[in-house]
């Protein structure tokens, strides 16, 4: 296998409290607060680069302001849907009060904000309902379980996230029927119109994981003002999307899986998989077909949501399984083929070996692998000699072709994935 890498062009923000700050002191969300005025600040659960430092520099505005800010957990039954579990994901990204010099409230409690015209019960974080506004901080993406103008964003906090494990399993349950979007712009325009929302602060990546854009929007135009600045955000940053460095590739690698590297897991728009199981379901991305999933991210607390989309995964990724998190998360969001266990085996040879021949070659060694630490980090790769003559042009070829090395307990050896753990630092903190 050879290392490659891929030729994406760097949009970091260089100064992201600068900007930050002129974005909110441009906007108008903090008109209509008094000062004193308590105001919460919810943050999700991802795995968003520079977020310590994103959600101090929003906490330090709103600060300077005279208002009260505090954050809370807006990330649905994320944390195995306990108050303690959310506030500890939130610590684990660096977002703690000794950090970020306010409150960290935690809490499942909700109110109830009606219904909506499909009958949707709506609610809210209880926390955040008694304080005099809310602001949300959250990265506008494409969503793993569907297409559509409005995909991840500030709306889907607003349903989903902010709605705590009681909103998700009420908009999951509608979505089977109405479709994930449909509920997330229903009730999004429901909490909208409580007038607790103040706006939100727009986060976009680019193809290195890099902070791209910050975008502050205003709920004082309505829920469709904000839509619509959403679907504009979704649009840009669909464009600067990472894919995989060639057009379809038979075995692909993935060192790790987890909830902070994408909410499926793995990004279904990277590994051309469903949710519920479907292969190369997207025209537009590069076809995989088969996957070997190596292990969990330290990051997503033993939550295994997404191994069900692999055709094959190492003993290590079962045995690091806290299966609690795992069927609440995956059950509340009515996907139980996203846990479905693969077949596993107790080196990541012999996954190698057992999965190479189901791919439809009879000559195992015309057999296309490609190697990647995680759905996230896709500037560099290993790839097959022979994959090398159908890589993308921006693809660059930067180490020689050499023998895969393994352990003696026939795993890859460490050093073999060295420049692929390299790149995930890249974009990591200012």
């Amino acid at each position: 296998m050879a290392l490659v890498e891929q030729d994406f062009p760097d949009r970091s923000i260089s100064d992201i409290s600068g900007t930050i700050d002129a974005a909110l002191a441009k906007s108008d969300v903090s008109r209509n607060l008094a000062s004193g005025s308590r105001l919460a600040i919810g943050v999700g659960s991802r795995g968003i680069s520079n977020v310590a430092a994103i959600v101090r520099a929003v906490v330090r505005f709103f600060q300077s302001r005279g208002l009260k800010p505090y954050i809370f957990p807006a990330m649905g039954s994320h944390g195995a849907a306990t108050a303690e579990g959310q506030a500890d994901v939130l610590a684990h990204y660096g977002i703690d009060e000794a950090s970020m010099g306010v409150p960290i409230v935690s809490s499942l409690e909700v109110v109830n904000l009606g219904r909506t015209k499909e009958g949707i019960e709506v609610y809210i974080d209880r926390t955040a309902f008694h304080a005099d506004g809310v602001f949300l901080v959250g990265r506008v993406k494409w969503h793993t379980d569907f297409s559509g103008a409005l995909e991840s964003g500030l709306f889907k906090m607003m349903a989903i996230g902010i709605g705590k494990l009681a909103g998700a399993r009420q908009y999951h349950t509608f979505a089977y029927r109405l479709g994930l979007e449909a509920v997330i712009r229903s009730v999004g325009a429901q909490v909208v119109s409580t007038g607790k929302i103040v706006g939100g602060l727009a986060i976009q990546e680019g193809a290195l994981h890099e902070t791209a854009g910050l975008t502050v929007v205003s709920a004082s135009g309505g829920a469709e003002n904000m839509i619509r600045q959403e679907e504009q955000l979704l649009s840009e940053a669909k464009s600067w999307m990472a894919k995989l460095p060639a057009h379809d590739i038979d075995v692909l690698i993935v060192d790790e899986i987890g909830k902070n590297i994408s909410g499926a897991g793995m990004d279904t728009k990277v590994i051309n998989r469903s949710v519920n199981g479907a292969y190369n379901p997207f025209p537009e991305i590069p076809i995989v077909q088969r996957i070997f999933a190596r292990g969990l991210s330290s990051n997503t607390y033993g939550n295994g949501v997404g191994l069900g989309m692999a055709d094959v995964v190492h003993d290590r990724l079962i045995d690091g399984i806290d299966w609690n998190p795992t069927y609440l998360n995956s059950l509340t969001a009515s996907t139980p083929a996203a846990i479905r266990t693969p077949a596993h085996f107790a080196s990541d040879r012999e996954c190698l070996e057992r999965i190479a021949p189901t791919v439809g070659r009879v000559d195992l060694s015309t057999v296309t692998y490609c190697r990647i630490k995680n759905t996230l980090s896709l500037k560099r790769a290993w790839v097959s000699e022979n994959l090398i003559p159908t890589l993308s042009p921006h693809v660059h070829v930067i180490s020689e072709p050499a023998e895969v090395e393994f352990s003696e307990t026939n795993d890859l050896t460490d050093s073999s994935m060295a420049p692929l753990r390299a790149q995930s630092a890249l974009h990591s903190s200012v």
